[in-house]
Parts: structure tokens; C-alpha cells; sequence
């Protein structure tokens, strides 16, 4: 009981820096038994060390195993988070600092508790939930968004420690803290400045990122329209086309019928069937009905017949209705961009490849649009999944699509296996 205010002044120390460390660092595992496990290692162990100097008051060399402590968990608890190495380096330095800090500051404040030999826990306790609200509340947002720039922000902050940490080596501890009252109090006050200006400067570069973020979806939205706008007016064209030639051949239908009417009540029956078989070969193929949506029916029709001009064979099997929940020309543009890139990855295939373009689309509650064709072996795909653009101008009709996908919260898969391109899309 005699040792029992430094062992509760040790396990509120110890249990408080674990605690900072996981606020600050992003933990990797959702289990929390890893981490209590982890802290009840860090504990015992260090308070066991602790409890040997406690019995001689050798309060010099405490402080010493616990920074040595917390080099043991510099190195231990990073398998735990999945906090980048500049990062975590931050993160470890960061707690070196507020240790140091709270060492100091509680030393000072434990006389204005009425018993001063819990004051100094009590005081530990308080600053370090200070410490810990604060971050999660300000910090918290910009700091685990930041992945770059921490070699930056780690100079200072690593200088400041060398500081701190040149006044609590050389002599007793107690005494140390006595003499240099003031300067201690004017390094907190500077580290309170550096770290209010990485704070900030952490918050301008989060939302510089964001802004940037914004401006990018802003760009492929407006080729998203552009695009979907240039689509349009070639379908309202193709419909334009095909209802013209409707009529030509419901008047050219009238006069032909005419004529065989005659010949019939002629009794001219033989010219009869010659006028018929001749028309049987000179009736001009219909646009295939794949859907029973006209705008989607038009974007296939139109790149079905170039893919049967460039020799591609196709197989197409769409059950989309005519009433949709999404925009029907918008889906008419993905379908398009996704036919169109297949074309072109068919054309550009190595000899011995045999081109072909499967396209189904299912509606069960929510539309189920696939694609599949061959691709050349350097078809690759970027970091977001999406395919690698290999020169500059290309993949407009990719950004398109993942626009799309993004506005209708779809899902969008594209895959590459044994030389096959394959694109999902669960609307």
C-alpha cells in the first residue's frame, strides 16, 4: 500500500498513452480483444520494471523505462494499425510529446489537489482525456485523410522532442523539473504553436484534396453530358432516319399492293408471283427489335450493325422494358460507350483472335448489364479499376459510364482474365 500512489500513477500513464495511440493511429483488426491484449502486455510489463524503482524512490530512472516503453510500443503496435510508416512515425513522436508534456505539467498541478500524492495521477488522467477529446473532435477528420506530406510535418515536431527531452536527462529528475520551470512551460507553449500549425495546415490540405476531388467529378459530369448530348442527337437522327424510311415504304406498300390487286382480277397470276418473289428480294432488312425500349433499341441496333460491318460477331440478349427507373438515354449512352470500346478493343486484336461481342442485360427488379469480348494482352486497368487510358483524349467514354454508375449509386466491375474484357453494371 505504501507503493500503491506510483502503481496507480503507472497504469493511468501506461493506459492512457495505449489509448492516445489508438485514437490517433487507424486500427486494423475490428476484434478489440487484440488491443486489450495488447495493453494488458504493455502494463504489466512496464509496471512490473517500475515497481523495482519504486522501492528505492529512484524516480529518475522510472521515466526512463518508460520512454523505453514507449520505443516497445513504437515497434509492437505497428503491425496492429494500418497507418502508413510517416504517418505512424508522426503518431509515435506526437505521443513522445504530450508524455513529456504531461509529465511536466502534472508535477506542477498535483499541489492543487487536496492530497497531492493522487493529485499527480489525477492530474495525468485529466490531461490526457484532454488531449484525447480534443483530437477526436478537431483533428481526428483531416488527419486520418492526410497520406502524403508527413516527412514535412515530422521535422518539427521531432526537433521539439529533442528539446523537451534535453531537460528531463542529466541528474534527478524532480530537480530537473524544479530548475527549469520556465523553459519547459515556454517549449509547451511552442509545441502547442507547431502543432496548432500542422493542425491547420492538415485542414487546408484536406480540403485543397476535396476541392480538387470536386473539380475532377465536375470535368467528367460535363463530358458525361457532352457526350450524352452528341449521343442523342445521333439517335434522334437514326430514329429520324428509320421513320422517314417507314414511310417510303408504307406509301411504296400502297402502290405495290395496287398493282397486284390488278393482276389478280386480270387472272394474270403467273406476273403475280413473279411480282411477288421479286419483291421478297428486293424488301430491305428491318432494324432488328432487341428491346422494347426505343431509345436503348436504337444505341444497339446502331452498334450492332458495326460490329457485323467490321466482322464482329455478336450475341445479344436484352430483356430491358420499355418503362425504366433510371434515364433510358443515359443508359443508352453507357450501353453505347461499352459497344463502342468493344469495337475498337476487337479491331485492335493480334492475328488468331477470333473477335465477338456478347451483350446481355436482364431487368429482375434492377437492371443487370454484361458485356464480354477479347482484348489485346496490354489491356490493363488503372488504380481505380476503371481502363487504363493509353494516350491522351482516351477513356472519355469510360469516365462516362463510371459518371453514370456513381450518379445511380450502381455497382461497376470491369475484369480482365485469360485475355477476356469483361464489364458488370447492376443498376
Amino acid at each position: 500500500m505504501a507503493h500503491f500512489p506510483d502503481l496507480l500513477r503507472a497504469v493511468v500513464t501506461d493506459a492512457m498513452l495505449v489509448l492516445l495511440l489508438c485514437t490517433m493511429a487507424t486500427p486494423k483488426y475490428k476484434s478489440k480483444a487484440v488491443y486489450a491484449l495488447a495493453i494488458a502486455l504493455i502494463l504489466s510489463i512496464n509496471i512490473s520494471a517500475n515497481y523495482y524503482f519504486y522501492r528505492t524512490q529512484n524516480y529518475t530512472a522510472v521515466f526512463y523505462v518508460d520512454l523505453a516503453m514507449l520505443l516497445v510500443i513504437g515497434i509492437t503496435l505497428k503491425p496492429l494499425f494500418t497507418d502508413t510508416i510517416m504517418q505512424w512515425c508522426f503518431s509515435y513522436v506526437t505521443m513522445i510529446n504530450i508524455y513529456s508534456a504531461v509529465v511536466f505539467l502534472s508535477y506542477f498541478l498535483r499541489n492543487i489537489f487536496p492530497n497531492p500524492l493522487y493529485g499527480n495521477s489525477i492530474a495525468r488522467f485529466l490531461l490526457f482525456t484532454a488531449f484525447i477529446l480534443a483530437f477526436k473532435k478537431w483533428v481526428s477528420a483531416p488527419y486520418r485523410k492526410v497520406l502524403d506530406y508527413w516527412h514535412i510535418h515530422l521535422l518539427p515536431i521531432v526537433a521539439l522532442l529533442a528539446c523537451l527531452l534535453g531537460y528531463f536527462f542529466g541528474g534527478d529528475i524532480r530537480d530537473t523539473l524544479t530548475r527549469n520551470q520556465l523553459p519547459l512551460f515556454l517549449l509547451i507553449f511552442l509545441g502547442f504553436a507547431v502543432y496548432t500549425s500542422i493542425i491547420y495546415s492538415l485542414k487546408i490540405i484536406t480540403r485543397q484534396h476535396a476541392m480538387r476531388e470536386e473539380n475532377a467529378l465536375m470535368r467528367v459530369e460535363k463530358e458525361y453530358l457532352q457526350l450524352a448530348t452528341n449521343g442523342m442527337t445521333e439517335r434522334i437522327k437514326l430514329m429520324e432516319d428509320a421513320s422517314a424510311q417507314n414511310s417510303r415504304a408504307a406509301h411504296d406498300r400502297r402502290h405495290f399492293h395496287n398493282v397486284l390487286l390488278g393482276l389478280l382480277e386480270r387472272g394474270q397470276t403467273r406476273e403475280a408471283a413473279a411480282l411477288l418473289q421479286a419483291d421478297r428480294h428486293a424488301t430491305p432488312t428491318t432494324s432488328t427489335a432487341y428491346c422494347e425500349n426505343p431509345a436503348i433499341n436504337a444505341a444497339v441496333c446502331h452498334y450492332a450493325s458495326m460490329a457485323e460491318q467490321a466482322g464482329i460477331r455478336t450475341e445479344i440478349c436484352l430483356d430491358i422494358p420499355d418503362n425504366l427507373d433510371v434515364d433510358p438515354i443515359g443508359f443508352s449512352m453507357v450501353i453505347s460507350n461499352l459497344m463502342e470500346n468493344a469495337i475498337h478493343s476487337c479491331q485492335n486484336l493480334p492475328q488468331g483472335k477470333t473477335p465477338y461481342l456478347l451483350l446481355t442485360c436482364h431487368h429482375v427488379g434492377r437492371l443487370l448489364l454484361e458485356i464480354e469480348n477479347p482484348c489485346s494482352p496490354d489491356t490493363t486497368l488503372d488504380g481505380n479499376g476503371l481502363p487504363a487510358v493509353r494516350s491522351e483524349g482516351h477513356g472519355i467514354g469510360s469516365k462516362s459510364v463510371a459518371a453514370f454508375a456513381k450518379n445511380y449509386d450502381a455497382e461497376l466491375l470491369y475484369e480482365i482474365a485469360n485475355g477476356v474484357f469483361r464489364v458488370r453494371l447492376l443498376v
